[in-house]
Order: structure tokens, then sequence, then C-alpha cells
């Protein structure tokens, strides 16, 4: 068997989020049993069924890639194919029987973030991309807003506290942008990609987090990078921007004191 191209592992990462996801929904708006993981995020039989239904669709495709997996752990293999996923992100969102919430896959070939897919099962939207293959958004072609100016512009972030004890830059942007909302976790990342909001901020970020959204913004026209403007997953924290307002947002964030 040859290597995958990255159209192959695009369907195989959009099949893998899409077959999650409707796991996700036999629990969604139900009374679930929540555990305390070691780093007091929450977790339910749901995050950890729609991992196990996401592992298989990958070995069952490429048996000896490796796979990381927020709830899983790392599962060793070649890696130069690593795999990693969020079966829930925004598990607490999805607790409350809210459907702001989405399964991520991101596949990194040779370190190189490459190929992304998040799908909101609530809503039955997907959104995915491959380097050099375009963000597509349920079928069609996904862009960045033309927005340029701060004034005009939607601001969200997962959760307000944390991002303004980080430092003062979220005040700044909140002050001068046109809307600010919590419409948050990877939703917020989604409406970036599709052009419904300008720039979305987290103060906190694990690389299952955002594995897919470097592929899905720079493939969106847009930028995703960590707050001092490294394009990675792996850094501890994350902005996604459309291109317009990317120069001023990074500004803002470079400037602005740790608190």
């Amino acid at each position: 068997m040859g290597e995958p191209t990255l159209k192959e592992l695009l369907a195989v990462a959009s099949e893998a989020a899409y077959v999650g996801g409707r796991r996700t929904l036999a629990y969604f708006g139900t009374a679930l049993t929540v555990e305390t993981k070691p780093d007091n995020s929450p977790v339910t039989i749901a995050d950890k069924e729609a991992e196990a239904v996401i592992r298989a669709r990958i070995k069952k495709h490429y048996p000896l890639h490796a796979i990381v997996g927020e709830e899983g752990g790392t599962s060793e293999g070649d890696k130069d194919f690593r795999w990693i996923i969020d079966p829930i992100d925004g598990t607490k969102t999805f607790i409350h029987g809210v459907p702001f919430y989405g399964v991520l896959i991101g596949v990194e070939v040779r370190g190189k973030a490459s190929v992304g897919a998040v799908y909101l099962p609530a809503f039955d939207e997907m959104v995915s991309a491959a380097s050099g293959l375009g963000c597509q958004w349920n079928g069609r072609t996904a862009r960045v807003s033309n927005v340029a100016e701060l004034k005009d512009a939607t601001l969200l972030t997962t959760n307000v506290t944390s991002a303004m004890e980080r430092s003062d830059a979220y005040g700044k942007l909140a002050a001068t942008t046109k809307m600010h909302r919590t419409w948050g976790d990877c939703y917020g990342y989604v409406l970036v990609a599709t052009g419904r909001a300008e720039i979305m901020l987290d103060p906190d970020m694990k690389p299952w987090d955002c594995a897919p959204l470097q592929p899905i913004m720079e493939e969106a026209g847009g930028h995703f990078t960590t707050w001092d403007g490294r394009a990675t997953i792996w850094g501890p924290d994350g902005v996604a921007t459309n291109a317009a307002l990317h120069s001023e947002v990074m500004a803002v964030l470079k400037s602005e004191k740790k608190k």
C-alpha cells in the first residue's frame, strides 16, 4: 500500500468525525453521569464511546498510523502520520444540552498540521480542509470574511473570565469590536472559518482542542496561531482571525501585559 494522499486522509477524517458525532447524539440532551478527570475537566460515556468509534474507523483504514486522543491517550505508530482526536470539544456545553459542541480530528503529516475536520452533530455541519485543497463547509467552499476594521468585527471566546484573567488584550479587543459573544469552543472557530465572525481566541488550548483548526483556517484564507504569533497546534493558547484583521489583532495580543 502506498502513502496516502491528503485527499484520502481528509476523506477518512471527515468520515470518522461524522460517525463519532452521530454517536454523541445518542446521549445529547439526556441525563448523563459526569466523571471528573484529574485536570478537573468533565468526561461522559458519550466522549468515551465517540472516541472509540473514531479510533476504530481510523484503524480500519490506517492500522499503522499513530493516534492521540483526549480520552484514550496515545497509540504508538507511524510518526509520519499522527491523528489527533477530541471526541467532544465542548463537553460542558454538551452536558447542558447546548448544541455548540463538535468532534475534532486533525492529522499531522511529518509534524505539520495538514488535515482537519470539525463536525457539529447537533447542526449536522461539517467543516474540513487539507493543505492545498481548500476548505469546505457542507460541500461548498468556506472563506473567512472581508471585514477590515475592528469596529465592524465580531469577537468570540470560550470563557470571558479566563480571557480577561490572562491579559488585558481581551478587554481592549472587546472595547473596539462591534460585537463580542461566547459562541466558544470549536464552534467559534467554525464561525470565523465560514465568514460569520472575525476573531476567536482561547487563553488555554491543548493540541486536541485545535488539531484541525490550522489547516481549516489557512485554507479558508485566515490564520490560526498562538497569541505570540506561532502557527502551531502545540501552543498554550490559540487565536483565529480573518486575513484583514490578523496583524492588528496580533499587535494587541502581543502588546497587552499578562496579569
